[in-house]
């Protein structure tokens, strides 16, 4: 158990390390990676924000595996919180959708993040979007309190799935929802890929087994889980040389394992 928490802190520390450095960064520079870790290009996992109503530019940094505001069904005057919401991003879409009557709150772990995400709202002028700094583990916001949760690719980097979904669950009005993109497996990737705090930050060593993933949602006590989008993703040929022989790739590349981007929906029972 303790060198488990270790770990933990370890991988936690590494995230926000890295997210720091790319808060200061363009969206051109993080493009190359859904987590702008690495120089390989990574645009594989992202999907395009351009075309959706509230899309801020300054607050794309190009993170992202998926458009979860896209499905989440927000409505007019919905509370929102986006788990993980760096510079901004899916809150002003949210914002553009839960309108002036709504409530929009972006949590991050990050404080040069929030600090971001708090400046391209002032530039922004929205009175009903704030950002607070906090972890998935251990939500600092009350229960009951979100008809919407959002997240884009995050869930992934949290090594306590178990907890971060149970308290989402907690989170999450009766009756509410959520709507999540992250980063899964199919298949245990090779433990070199697993283990490497580096491909943790970079989205790929925090990935668990989809069957697993969709498991510890349901036992957070979702219910009517709904895969709204999945896509395979290939690792470029760059990134599998860096950790394994080429033997070892081959046997990768033949094997049914793989990893995909996913979309999956879920709601808090009602009464």
């Amino acid at each position: 158990m303790e060198k488990q928490r270790k770990n933990s802190g370890k991988l936690k520390a590494t995230v926000q390390e890295k997210y720091a450095q790319i808060s200061e960064q363009s969206r051109e520079n993080n493009a190359g990676s859904c987590c702008g870790c690495d120089p390989v290009d990574y645009s594989i996992f992202a999907d395009d924000y351009s075309a959706l109503p509230g899309h801020n530019p300054d607050a794309d940094l190009g993170l992202g595996c998926g458009l979860p505001t896209e499905f989440a069904q927000i409505n007019p005057g919905d509370t929102v919180v986006d788990l993980g919401a760096g510079a901004g991003n899916d809150c002003f879409v949210a914002r553009e959708l839960a309108g002036e009557d709504g409530r929009i709150i972006g949590l991050d772990m990050t404080k040069k993040m929030v600090q971001k995400a708090k400046e391209n709202t002032s530039k922004i002028g929205f009175k009903n979007v704030e950002f607070i700094l906090g972890d998935i583990e251990n939500i600092p916001l009350p229960d009951n309190l979100a008809d919407v949760v959002v997240s884009n690719c995050v869930l992934n980097l949290v090594p306590d799935k178990k907890k971060a979904f149970a308290e989402t669950f907690r989170i999450i009005k009766t009756g509410g929802h959520f709507s999540i993109s992250d980063v899964v497996t199919r298949g245990e990737l090779p433990t070199v890929l697993q283990e490497d705090a580096e491909m943790y930050a970079g989205c790929v060593g925090g990935a668990i087994d989809m069957k697993e993933y969709l498991a510890i949602i349901k036992e957070a006590g979702f219910v009517n889980i709904t895969l709204q989008k999945q896509k395979e993703i290939e690792l470029p040929i760059e990134v599998l040389e860096k950790y394994m022989e080429q033997d070892k790739i081959a046997d990768f590349r033949r094997s049914d394992r793989g990893i995909f981007s996913i979309t999956v929906y879920g709601e808090k029972p009602g009464e």
